[in-house]
């Protein structure tokens, strides 16, 4: 593709792309160009603050994970709009960095110590109860993060945290405000229903009526926008067979694997720590005492238990478990190397604090022989191998389609096969079709406008797909019999429903001006009769439980207020409120859970305003 271009730069290409340089220098300055490519790498500013693109691809990729783990194991995940994925995770991008933004201006703090705290006590970095450095390592990495990676972000989420509690926490709502929900929660009310029921039989459509709204409604009749696609696709599996792994390339990985496998070491410590309350000098004073009485025979795990201001550890007698190399703080993990099994070190300084340090056991490797690993390093080396090519092979691919007119060339260049799609529409159809990424591609303007060939689409981690546009299929009106029944299935349910309408607005003015008996029953059917509903009144229509409970109070028992709901059968359902019932004053439990209720409502609506309020004083730029 580039030597194409170089052989072209005496030509149109280097006319036009000179061209289009020279009008963007003249309307916006040379800065302008120079400010584009400084933001190439970023997807926003917040406050002067970047956002770089890798971020918003991490975000992105988080929350397609976490969205295909919502919508369960089934679902195609190439039906999400990629462009809606990056603004929903860049918008989350956004607001984080205000939010952190704002913890730093209200000087919102922690420790490091209260760091380590929440990584060793969350459950899911734990094997048997205890922290595992190798379990820690292994959600991270699934995750996407390494150690400092994560420790950053969590730190962050802790700032956070910090914020929405501060603010959300602050809310409070007084007793009227309690007292006032209690007694709408808690009232019932009586009232009665009537189903004026919708007659479809009864309503004649003539021929004209059909055609007329046929014509009123054109627009509603028409074909799909559809596309029929020519496509060759590229298989990361196709690459395997092609591949084959030598045996000095094997033993080096073997060699590798067990290099890696590390001596665990099971800690225990008493840490005193230096704080805002407590000096360098007055930590190690305690620390000496401390060793001074191990010296005299006091066993460690009751110094711990008694001494350590470590939570995670001191109720176990300061047992950390085990834990291979790069766990712990550099000076920690020296001195615990160091040690002999049951020996204890002097004491050693660290960011927290002093450590005393023992050493309760050592846990050698198992080293597994070649053997055991061969068909997993082998797998793992043509993959690696089979990877190279796969990049390889989509490159050409890309290169191959964009200089090529059509998608023979290419095909053939690679030994691909040139595949047909069946027709579909921006809805998208079957097979390929069923990807979103495909479906954008095909109906936009490059592709099916001026014939080109599309840029790799990736399917999926293994698949990688190059489109053009075989034939675009526009719209076109359906013909009058091929929609006629529709259409009077739809006037029919309309004319029936007005009719229902008519009949229920005449009954409910007669039964207001007392020209109709309350409780007669009407064309057979009687009036159902409900006592006392709740809000959330079970074996009542949801709408016409909030109709009921918008409806006015009756001025009196005899003079009952009325509604109608239109059901979504077209008929009307008629309601009749015969009374509201008052409850009793809330008890001081449920007057309680009321205010809870409410102060968490009023604190996350405060919540909201605030990061409104953030981002109207921001200054946001988006790339």
């Amino acid at each position: 593709m580039l030597q194409n271009i170089r052989d072209n730069s005496q030509g149109w290409i280097a006319k036009t792309i000179i061209g289009i340089i020279v009008v963007l220098m003249a309307f916006t300055g040379i800065e302008a160009i120079f400010q584009a490519t400084t933001n190439s790498q970023n997807a926003a500013t917040v406050n002067g603050e970047d956002i770089s693109q890798n971020e918003l691809s991490q975000a992105v990729d988080m929350q397609r994970r976490q969205l295909m783990q919502q919508l369960g194991k089934d679902f195609d995940a190439s039906l999400l709009d990629e462009k809606m994925l990056r603004e929903s995770a860049l918008k989350g991008l956004i607001d984080r960095k205000l939010l952190l933004q704002g913890a730093e201006q209200a000087k919102f703090a922690f420790s490091e110590g209260a760091l380590d705290q929440v990584i060793l006590q969350t459950p899911e970095f734990q094997v048997d109860g205890k922290f595992s450095s190798e379990r820690f390592d292994q959600v991270i990495r699934q995750l996407g993060y390494s150690r400092m990676q994560f420790r950053q972000m969590l730190a962050q989420e802790m700032l956070i945290g910090q914020v929405r509690a501060g603010v959300a926490g602050s809310g409070f709502v007084t007793d009227a405000e309690v007292l006032a929900f209690a007694r709408l929660e808690k009232q019932t009310r009586d009232f009665a229903t009537l189903n004026v029921k919708a007659d479809p039989a009864a309503v004649k459509l003539t021929d004209d009526e059909v055609k007329a709204y046929y014509d009123e409604h054109a627009k509603e009749f028409m074909t799909p926008d559809q596309v029929v696609i020519d496509y060759i696709e590229l298989k990361k599996a196709s690459f395997f067979d092609q591949v084959a792994v030598k045996d000095e390339d094997l033993q080096a990985a073997y060699q590798k694997e067990i290099a890696n496998l590390s001596e665990q070491r099971r800690a225990a410590h008493i840490l005193i720590e230096v704080n805002d309350k407590t000096t360098d000098a007055q930590a190690k004073a305690k620390i000496e005492e401390v060793q001074a009485r191990l010296a005299k025979g006091e066993k460690f795990e009751a110094l711990a238990k008694e001494f350590s201001q470590d939570p995670g550890s001191a109720n176990t007698g300061g047992d950390l478990g085990y834990a291979g190399p790069g766990v712990y703080d550099p000076a920690f993990e020296k001195a615990l190397y160091s040690l002999a099994k049951d020996q204890v070190s002097e004491p050693v300084r660290t960011d927290f604090g002093y450590h005393l340090i023992k050493l309760l056991g050592v846990e050698a490797p198992e080293v597994p022989t070649l053997a055991s690993l061969k068909d997993k390093l082998t797998r793992e080396l043509k993959a690696a191998q089979v990877e190279q090519r796969f990049v390889e092979a989509t490159k050409q691919l890309e290169d191959s389609a964009f200089e090529a007119s059509d998608l023979a060339q290419p095909a053939a260049d690679l030994k691909l096969t040139v595949h047909t799609s069946k027709p579909f529409g921006r809805e998208g159809g079957e097979g390929v079709a069923a990807n979103r990424a495909v479906v954008t591609a095909a109906f936009s303007t490059e592709v099916i406008d001026e014939g080109a060939n599309s840029t790799a689409i990736e399917l999926d981690p293994e698949t990688v797909i190059v489109l053009r546009a075989k034939e675009h299929l526009k719209p076109a009106q359906l013909p009058l019999e091929s929609v006629s029944a529709a259409i009077r299935t739809q006037l029919t349910k309309e004319h029936a429903s007005a009719a229902a309408k008519t009949k229920a607005d005449k009954l409910i003015a007669d039964l207001r001006d007392g020209k109709a008996p309350l409780d007669k029953a009407v064309d057979g059917q009687n009036w159902k009769t409900t006592e006392a509903a709740t809000r959330g009144q079970e074996g009542v229509d949801p709408a016409v439980l909030q109709a009921l409970f918008r409806m006015p109070k009756p001025a009196a028992k005899d003079k009952p207020t009325f509604s109608s709901v239109t059901l979504p059968d077209g008929s009307l359902m008629i309601v009749r409120l015969n009374g509201v019932n008052e409850a009793a004053a809330p008890t001081d439990e449920e007057k309680a859970q009321y205010r809870r209720f409410l102060a968490s409502r009023e604190g996350q609506q405060d919540f909201a305003a605030y990061r409104k309020q953030l981002e109207a004083q921001a200054e946001i730029k988006r790339f």
